[in-house]
């Protein structure tokens, strides 16, 4: 893999997604955000682990914080792996969580672990193989959280938005694990309309974090679906994220219901992947 340092100190990389470029943040001596094909996709300050900077990764941050009393450790799935940031989150608001990461593009990982190499004392193995096959091998009841945030050119895999998917995430969760993920989608939200429809086939219990603007279809943008089989933080979560920089609104219960507005669920033969954004439009 062909890396190099341009005029501008951003270090880049050819990998199985694209290109990537590591672009380092003025005022922060060791920050950056990894771009793919110039798209955001994570953001990584080696001196402060739990600064989240994209709002979508604080939210799920949150629920990181919300899922377990403080501090004490648990066993976390992450399929998509991008930069680390969420896993390098949980090792360092989590010391002795045990992490498993699923990033299908090995070259990825081992560009971000050569210029961002994670804490020698957290506990993250990375697998090079796509999510839907690490969860095939994983034990049930294994993990207290699993994260979903794997996109391929900007798009969230078909075979990562189905039932049968979710199936497999419930399957390997403990009984109170809580699973959420990055979904992506812009006017009509037909597809986060139907990820919603999806989920509530597998999960009783549902939540859904984004800008009111997106909520609203006013413009293309993240929203992080929450699912459990117990009932969720829903009001400390609710504050956590209103009280972002970035204020963003929760739903659940009957206004999710409504929300969804009678989108049916999506199996493996009818699943599609999400949208692409809008040129020019990077989700954050």
């Amino acid at each position: 893999m062909a890396r190099k340092r341009n005029e501008a100190g951003r270090l880049t990389a050819e990998v199985a997604g694209g290109r990537a470029e590591l672009v380092p943040e003025r005022g922060r001596a060791r920050a950056f955000t990894l771009t793919l094909d110039g798209a955001p996709q994570s953001y990584v300050d080696l001196d402060a682990p739990r600064h989240l900077d994209f709002a979508y990764q604080r939210r799920i941050g949150h629920l990181a914080d919300l899922v377990a009393p403080a501090g004490r450790p648990l066993r976390v799935l992450h399929l998509g792996g991008g930069a680390l940031s969420l896993a390098r989150y949980v090792a360092a608001s989590r010391p002795r969580s045990t992490q498993q990461v699923a990033e299908v593009d090995a070259a990825l990982t081992a560009f971000v672990r050569e210029h961002l190499p994670l804490d020698p004392q957290a506990r993250v193995r990375v697998r090079a193989a796509d999510a839907r096959d690490v969860l095939a091998k994983f034990p049930e009841d294994w993990a207290d959280l699993v994260i979903g945030d794997v996109f391929a050119g900007a798009r969230t895999p078909a075979h990562l938005t189905s039932t049968e998917y979710l199936g497999e995430i419930r399957r390997v969760l403990a009984p109170a694990g809580t699973y959420v993920a990055n979904l992506t989608d812009g006017p009509p939200l037909a597809f986060l309309r139907g990820q919603i429809a999806t989920a509530a086939e597998v999960f009783p219990e549902l939540a859904l974090a984004a800008d009111p603007a997106v909520l609203r279809g006013k413009h293309f943008g993240n929203a992080v679906l929450a699912a459990s089989a117990v009932p969720l933080p829903l009001a400390p979560y609710t504050r956590a994220v209103a009280s972002d920089p970035h204020p963003g609104r929760v739903e659940h219960g009957r206004a999710l219901r409504d929300f969804t507005g009678g989108a049916t669920a999506g199996r493996d033969d009818t699943a599609k992947r999400s949208p692409a954004p809008p040129e020019g439009v990077f989700a954050q």
